[in-house]
């Protein structure tokens, strides 16, 4: 049986809007994340990751921040990327579209020869990222007014 959809950097014309449009709709306009702290400054050099369905739909995008850009997310480890904005829309969740997601991002990782990946996790994800090898690490705290965990992953 064949996947319904396909996850791919995002290097195509109009990938990075597709990326956004989804973030928009699963951090602000579901979670209530202000718009001017869900678009940073880290968008611009990251690696983004998009789930595209059968029918072109993007349903799903994630980012992987590496090298300077990810040093103050990961201890200052060059080796470490920085897995983040990992959205999934409400019409894809629970077709294995999240890990699949996760997947991509450490291939890309690998791809740049890095040795890990830390993300900062949602506390109510915990279980999802355990599922997938991650380890939290570190006290719980505050990100947008949500609970967080960091976690890492060695690739």
């Amino acid at each position: 049986m064949s996947t319904p959809y396909v996850v791919r950097e995002a290097v195509e014309p109009g990938d990075r809007q597709a990326c956004f449009a989804v973030r928009k709709e699963v951090f602000v306009a579901e979670q209530g994340v202000p718009e001017d702290l869900e678009y940073d400054a880290y968008d611009a050099g990251a690696v983004h990751v998009l789930a595209v369905g059968e029918d072109g739909e993007a349903l799903g995008t994630g980012r992987l921040l590496h090298g300077g850009a990810a040093a103050a997310k990961t201890g200052g480890d060059a080796s470490v990327g920085s897995l983040g904005r990992l959205a999934v829309t409400r019409e894809a969740r629970g077709l294995g579209v999240g890990g699949a997601l996760v997947r991509g991002v450490e291939e890309a990782a690998r791809a740049r020869g890095l040795t890990a990946v830390d993300l900062h996790a949602q506390t109510h994800a915990l279980g999802f990222y355990e599922r997938l090898g991650y380890v939290a690490y570190g006290p719980e705290f505050p990100d947008a007014g949500m609970p967080h965990r960091a976690m890492r992953r060695a690739l």
